[in-house]
């Protein structure tokens, strides 16, 4: 352990080094690319925190929180480095890509642009409409708030990653033709550029993504569903209808969406839905496939965020439940070992 906050350097900003030995029992540093993480274990007296501890907190040049842990309580604190500068432009070309190819998508659901043969944007022989630009604006009602509900999920996984003073990228947004993909995007993703110091950034920061598309998606699939009409006579198809072309699509049924069909249509078994509502129904749908745990989605990372203390692989250091997993690293020459990122079981004091 450290004897001091030697490594807490003056600032530009701040003018002056902050002290919190006297608060403090024991620390460790770690210092990563893109910051500087400090867990101390609070003395007793100072884990309200005390009026003298708030007080130096307040000049603290970073972000830092609280975790109660059976030794007592922890005070993680970040100091970030400066930080790069980002490919603006790279962003809003993606974005602007991105609303693009969803319009379009938007406009073939209300049925403006004819679209029967997928193969014919790629070989030349797709017939434009008269009026293409009029055509390709009634798209606009599906694009816009597909957009922002992906939007708000990635903003939710940056600003939980921002709390955190995480080096983390923009949004980038990925733009498909309508072929394979049918609503003209993938998706969009943010790149962590460093890695995390514990599990509750692991968890918050997977789990902030999808309640905040969530938020977004279910007022504007209840909001479809409410200028959505019933559509009597589709014979054994139930749940939500979207005509598309000369086909239409069955998009199933949810609890959210048989309990707006009653609310909305006085429990009519089948509903057709317009540009709106079904960019509400894939907003959902794109959340609960973040949520499965699996691998690198949402829910994959909460579910290990939330994992009981194991060992990350044979062979390797056992991690404890507030660590990340271990990474290997080059270290003297040619020289290779393990590294993990987890508090000690005993302090020195």
């Amino acid at each position: 352990m450290r004897e001091s906050y030697s490594r807490v350097l003056r600032t530009a900003s701040q003018g002056y080094a902050v002290d919190l030995s006297a608060f403090l029992v024991a620390w460790r540093t770690t210092s990563l690319p893109d910051r500087e993480v400090v867990d101390a274990l609070v003395h007793p007296v100072h884990g309200g925190p005390s009026p003298a501890l708030a007080a130096v907190l307040g000049r603290w040049p970073g972000s830092y929180y609280w975790s109660d842990e059976p030794d007592g309580r922890h005070l993680v604190l970040t100091r970030p480095f400066a930080r790069r500068r980002e490919r603006w432009g790279l962003h809003v070309a993606l974005f602007l890509a991105t609303l693009l190819t969803t319009t379009f998508a938007g406009a073939v659901v209300a049925g403006t642009i004819p679209f029967d043969d997928p193969l014919s944007l790629f070989t030349g022989s797709y017939p434009l409409p008269a009026h293409l630009v009029r055509a390709w604006a009634a798209g606009l009602s599906f694009s816009v708030p597909l957009l922002a509900i992906l939007l708000c999920h990635e903003l939710g996984h940056y600003l939980a990653a921002r709390r955190y003073d995480v080096d983390v990228s923009p949004p980038y947004f990925i733009p498909v033709p309508l072929f394979p993909t049918f609503i003209g995007t993938m998706g969009a993703f943010i790149r962590l550029r460093s890695i995390l110091n514990d599990r509750r950034q692991l968890f918050d920061i997977g789990v902030w993504g999808p309640i905040a598309g969530f938020l977004v998606a279910l007022p504007v699939l209840l909001l479809g569903l409410a200028q959505s009409h019933a559509a009597p006579g589709h014979g054994a198809a139930t749940g939500l209808l979207l005509p598309m072309g000369t086909q239409t699509w069955i998009l199933g049924d949810s609890p959210v969406t048989f309990i707006a069909r009653h609310l909305f249509h006085d429990g009519a078994q089948a509903v057709i839905v317009g540009p709106l509502a079904f960019a509400g129904w894939v907003g959902m749908f794109v959340t609960m496939l973040n949520l499965l745990p699996m691998g690198q989605l949402d829910g994959g990372h909460i579910l290990y965020a939330r994992l009981p203390q194991r060992a990350v692989a044979s062979g390797t250091p056992r991690c404890s439940t507030r660590s990340v997993p271990c990474r290997r690293r080059a270290c003297g020459r040619g020289g290779r070992r393990w590294r993990c990122l987890r508090r000690p079981s005993r302090r020195r004091r």
